[in-house]
């Protein structure tokens, strides 16, 4: 499939822009008041964007820094240039590149890059996920004490007091808790079984995009925090191995920003 192979040198060329300007002196602004952007991201995000529009020049794209170019077409790329831009500038290394392609309205493949590990997951719809050509599966974890969870804060400061309501009660029913500040690595850890479940409210479709098909093909579930079918533009996400999934939307569904 000629798409994924092109999604994959895409994300992969825009890991190494992100590598070679790791710890460097990066050009900063901010479009928040904790919400950054980094050189890196636009120079990443230029990346990705030629060497999709020179295989596929009439597929729009959907991308984080520049919103949304060209008209509908075939399908339409959704890009994360650099996932955990914030890491990124406090030259912490959990970051990643991320791309998904949506074709009537359906991720139909999804890459995630992290050009630090240098690992690359892969998923395509109906064909299972891989970690750098090696199939991945998720946990078989039952029980949320024995659960390894992972969330997100978010960069509205007022919806920060739901958020530590949610992460304490969580904190309390699980094993333990991580803040990873990687959206597109948490899905792609629970799909690996390294994390038994993610949960954030204010993600982004292109945060999500690709790392939700990657979980989904490697057995788990996405949802968003009712337990209903995953809106990309919903901006609330509940992702597990599938056994813990009952359990967890047991607690989103409390919760009320």
């Amino acid at each position: 499939m000629r798409e994924l192979e092109v999604a994959i040198a895409a994300a992969q060329a825009a890991g190494e822009v992100l590598r070679k300007g790791f710890g460097r002196d990066q050009n900063i602004r901010y479009k928040g008041e904790v919400d950054l952007v980094t050189e890196a991201d636009e120079e990443a995000e230029q990346k990705i964007k030629e060497v999709l529009l020179e295989a596929f020049p009439t597929y729009e794209i959907l991308t984080e820094e520049s919103g949304r170019l060209g008209s509908e077409g075939e399908g339409c790329w959704i890009v994360d240039p650099l996932d955990g831009t914030t890491n990124y500038a406090h030259e912490l290394p959990i970051f990643a590149a991320s791309i998904a392609l949506e074709r009537e309205g359906e991720v139909v493949l999804g890459v995630v890059h992290d050009p630090m590990a240098q690992e690359t997951y892969v998923a395509r719809r109906g064909s299972g996920a891989t970690l750098n050509g090696q199939s991945i599966r998720v946990s078989d974890t039952d029980e949320l004490i024995q659960a390894l969870l992972a969330t997100g804060f978010p960069y509205d400061r007022q919806d920060m007091q739901p958020t530590l309501d949610l992460f304490g009660r969580f904190a309390v029913l699980s094993q333990s808790m991580r803040r990873l500040g990687s959206a597109a690595l948490d899905l792609c850890y629970v799909a690996a079984g390294r994390l038994d479940g993610y949960y954030e409210r204010g993600v982004w479709p292109w945060d999500i995009a690709a790392g939700a098909l990657i979980l989904e093909e490697a057995g788990g579930k996405v949802t968003d925090y009712q337990g209903r079918r995953l809106d990309l533009e919903g901006r609330e996400v509940v992702a597990s191995n599938g056994q813990l999934h009952p359990l967890l939307i047991r607690v989103t569904r409390g919760n009320h920003s």
